[in-house]
């Protein structure tokens, strides 16, 4: 039965170009995720969009003489070639800053305000003294007062977790120049996370399959949870909607409060897009729908406690009642699916210290697969994981070129010049249905694997079977059966039936080789579809051009199941599938790219 699936993605910041640590924890697990999804026949919603809003652009934008909208319009049209270049099958990649967010956002907001989980309270805001801007809380860093954390932000330590006050902090400095802030009283909304302890508690005791990592960092959450600003003094984001609110010039949401809106607000304006205004509602009412959201780390917070905290607010089912918002009751998040650091040399990839290896410059020397396939089984899907060019070498010229390659090439190869076409079996042995059931068994244990997001160990059932399938010919020695065409033809079918049972267990992770290989077989068509970068203009501000991917993507024929190849279709001579890389490489990288070994 066919389930509607939603593919929340992290929403990167648009101050800069993506690097190859960001798109190993939003990206490439939840576009292999998301292909399986649709492979398997579910009707996947896949959304997400950059990140516009907050002093992260204003800070970029005053870097570089733009405005902040200039810069946001910059910095989005380059992730977007990026994402759109990796493959990524958004059925919306937005942004933060188009009209429909902005009222989705207020919309959220009035009914949080309505059920009283949003309060006013005067408080102690930092001040620039050189510029007389306000600083925000994550730009201010200092000592934490619980742990002793030396690093910890002004929102919260990532340490020990624990969300902090930016006063709270010893000896804080600017982030931005140094300096000491100066503190100021002002007036903001709060979201009163004390007010969601008992249903925020209750609906993670139900989580136990969620990763580990994820449940045990939110539930510690539960324990001191206060209220949260989430208006700020910036004349950069959502206006607040109320009288008294709504034309000051320095009052505004904060970042992260409309971010993560951002998901229901993409589904939103895909409906409005796709001509059925209440199409949203298959993945946001339904309690059929299931909703996966993919980040890393550092943004469990917000996708476990606040995200939550707002849908039952807006729901009206905190721990103070209250009556749904507009749109009705939204469905929670079924699972969060975070990873961990791709880290180098043991760092966090920063931009400021040169350890970056951004997605353009990969793309341009290596193409999207190799990179796909690096973070799907060495990536950091469990734990921190340290990219070396050595090991990606290594990945690719053994596993990809190697092993996975060399068994397209030498079986289509075989069967062009010995038949021309794919052969017909005789009297199939114990030996091809041995590993034709092996081939048709990994679907279901790699679909398990997939279903939960076990990434590495999906790649790996689907490298087993190619394995076998290379250990198959090298027993069967199909080029000593001259003498025997009607064995010969045997299990050079069996194999290309195998070469087409795992480029279809590949598919999620190599789409743009497994069209290839399916294009190999004689297949025609579109296997696996790829994303598109559109113009469009935006729905509610005449005139404002936005880009977005999006894609047409029920035109592929790729189904999550074993497939019989048609006996007699013509072949052609195979092209490599991957080329190998130099083995110096792995000594020195790149010259653009920063050595790791």
């Amino acid at each position: 039965m066919s389930t509607p699936v939603l593919t929340a993605v992290a929403w990167p910041y648009a101050n800069g170009p993506r690097h190859i640590g960001h798109v190993s924890g939003f990206g490439v697990p939840s576009d292999v995720f998301s292909r399986y999804q649709r492979m398997a026949g579910n009707r996947v919603l896949m959304v997400s969009g950059t990140d516009e809003h907050g002093t992260p652009i204003t800070v970029q934008a005053d870097n570089e003489g733009l405005t902040s909208q200039q810069t946001a319009d910059k910095y989005t049209r380059q992730i977007g070639q990026d994402l759109q270049g990796l493959g990524l099958t958004y059925d919306l990649f937005t942004r933060t800053t188009t009209g429909n967010h902005a009222d989705v956002t207020q919309q959220i907001f009035l009914a949080l305000h309505r059920n009283g989980y949003v309060v006013p309270k005067t408080t102690r805001g930092a001040i620039s003294p050189s510029t007389g801007r306000t600083l925000p809380d994550r730009y201010i860093e200092g000592t934490c007062p619980i742990c002793g954390y030396d690093g910890a932000r002004g929102d919260q330590c990532d340490n020990c977790g624990n969300q902090l006050d930016a006063a709270e902090l010893i000896n804080p400095k600017s982030r931005i120049n140094g300096e000491t802030p100066k503190f100021v009283e002002t007036e903001h909304y709060f979201l009163d996370l004390s007010a969601f302890v008992e249903t925020l508690g209750k609906w993670l005791s139900s989580k136990n399959d969620w990763r580990p990592n994820v449940l045990n960092f939110t539930k510690n959450l539960i324990d001191d949870m206060r209220p949260r600003p989430i208006t700020r003094d910036l004349d950069w984001g959502v206006k607040i909607p109320l009288d008294g609110w709504r034309d000051q010039p320095m009052k505004r949401f904060y970042v992260w409060f409309d971010a993560v809106i951002g998901y229901f607000s993409a589904s939103v304006e895909w409906a409005r897009r796709s001509g059925n205004p209440d199409a949203w509602q298959e993945w946001w009412s339904n309690p059929e729908a299931r909703s996966y959201y993919f980040m890393g780390k550092d943004n469990i917070t917000f996708h476990a406690q606040i995200w939550p905290a707002l849908l039952f607010g807006h729901n009206g089912e905190g721990d103070r009642g209250g009556v749904p918002g507009k749109y009705g009751k939204l469905h929670l998040p079924d699972e969060i699916v975070s990873s961990e650091f791709l880290t180098m040399s043991g760092s966090k990839f920063s931009t400021s210290r040169g350890t970056v290896i951004y997605v353009h410059d990969f793309l341009r020397e290596f193409g999207p697969d190799t990179l796909r396939y690096f973070i799907s089984v060495a990536g950091p899907e469990t734990q921190d994981t340290d990219f070396t060019w050595d090991e990606f070498v290594r990945r690719t010229n053994f596993e990809l070129a190697n092993e996975w390659g060399n068994l397209v090439n030498r079986s289509i190869s075989m069967a062009h010049k010995n038949v021309g076409a794919i052969p017909r079996p005789d009297a199939p042995t114990a030996a091809d249905e041995e590993l034709k059931e092996l081939s048709r068994k990994a679907f279901d244990t790699a679909g398990a694997h997939l279903q939960r997001s076990r990434f590495k160990a999906a790649a790996s059932e689907a490298m087993r079977v190619v394995t076998a399938a290379n250990r198959y010919l090298s027993d069967q020695e199909p080029w000593k059966l001259k003498d025997d065409p009607a064995r010969r033809d045997s299990v050079l079918h069996t194999a290309l039936q195998v070469v087409s049972d795992a480029n279809t267990l590949l598919t999620p992770f190599l789409p743009h080789s497994a069209q290839k290989v399916h294009e190999a077989l004689g297949g025609s068509g579109v296997w696996a579809a790829q994303p598109e970068l559109q113009e469009v203009e935006d729905l509610d501000i005449p005139g404002r051009i936005n880009p977005i991917i999006t894609g047409d993507y029920k035109t592929e024929q790729a189904r999550w199941k074993s497939v019989p190849i048609e006996v007699g279709k013509p072949l052609e001579k195979p092209t490599p599938l991957f080329a190998k890389l130099d083995p110096e490489l792995g000594e020195t990288g790149p010259e653009w790219a920063p050595i790791s070994k």
